[in-house]
């Protein structure tokens, strides 16, 4: 197996959504044994710390909720990814889904400065694709991948050195999607796999698909999992509960094909609330399932006990 320089990366973000307790999320990383786990696949490991976001001449929004601190982390966690990713294999431990606006970001920004295309596999019920102004919520984790892609309407948030072209994002597990969001991903022709299709046919098929055509231009991959990819009966822990999610084996036979596959550059670990979380049972399915994606096989699994 490739041994890598994984580079964890604490961000206690909670401004995203206005239910608390995502900050927790990178000590329930750790407290879960995430860089044993890793190390103990040889890999070596190197925990940086937490990031903190930059203070910026941002007003406070009527509509969106922290708007001032989402475009704080968004600059500093650009940095941070660009940073990480001249070190090793950035591993983000979050933290609300609104993180990815700076990880994404910044891993563009790096994949441009080596020459190759970044493509972005979005594990997760929804599609985050709203903008700040179609946002009935005004909550900024629903809009990540509609920055990241140079949608409008975020004037606010720092240019982007690279946008991501729509067609170069893969979305497995969406079973809540608003029908404008719908529209506009099928349009721009990213490739969309609702829990239906998957239990139709399966996680492998999509998921091969979509390497392939991150393989066919020597492009790299940066994967997004957000907890509520998961079903809520195998992993409580995540405010954005929705039924019918990824069973623990479908997870993790996605997380073997995308290690098999050799082209992941960076992993986002989102939307963990340990407040929410049974016994730590959701931090350590995650933990196991970043594990299977760094090389982990299903023999070699632990057992658990909760």
């Amino acid at each position: 197996m490739d041994k890598k320089t994984l580079i964890l990366a604490g961000v206690p973000m909670d401004s995203g959504k206005r239910r608390q307790g995502c900050r927790m999320g990178p000590d329930a990383y750790r407290v879960a044994g995430l860089a044993q786990a890793l190390t103990d696949l040889g890999h070596t490991v190197k925990d940086i710390g937490d990031t903190t976001p930059d203070q910026v001449d941002v007003a406070e929004h009527q509509h969106l909720f922290a708007l001032p601190e989402c475009v704080g982390w968004t600059r500093a966690l650009s940095r941070t990814a660009q940073d990480a990713a001249q070190q090793g294999l950035p591993i983000f431990m979050g933290g609300d889904h609104a993180l990815s606006m700076g990880t994404v970001s910044g891993m563009a920004a790096h994949a441009q400065s080596i020459g190759r295309p970044l493509f972005v596999l979005w594990l997760d019920a929804h599609s985050d694709f709203h903008t700040p102004g179609s946002t009935g919520s005004g909550n900024l984790h629903g809009t990540p991948v509609a920055y990241v892609t140079g949608q409008s309407g975020f004037e606010d948030f720092p240019p982007l050195a690279a946008p991501i072209p729509t067609d170069r994002v893969g979305m497995i597990g969406l079973r809540s999607v608003d029908p404008a969001e719908r529209a506009a991903l099928e349009k721009d022709r990213a490739m969309l796999a609702d829990m239906r299709s998957i239990d139709e046919h399966g996680i492998k098929a999509p998921l091969l698909a979509f390497l392939d055509k991150v393989r066919a231009v020597n492009g790299i991959l940066h994967v997004s999992l957000d907890v509520d990819f998961l079903d809520p009966s195998i992993a409580p822990a995540v405010g954005t509960t929705v039924p019918g999610g990824a069973t623990e084996r479908e997870a993790h036979l996605a997380m073997e094909l995308l290690h098999e596959s050799g082209l992941v550059c960076s992993l986002d670990l989102v939307e963990l609330n340990p407040f929410l979380d049974e016994r730590g049972r959701t931090a350590k399915l995650m933990v196991d399932l970043a594990a299977s994606l760094l090389g982990r096989r299903i023999f070699d699994r632990p057992t658990r006990s909760f």
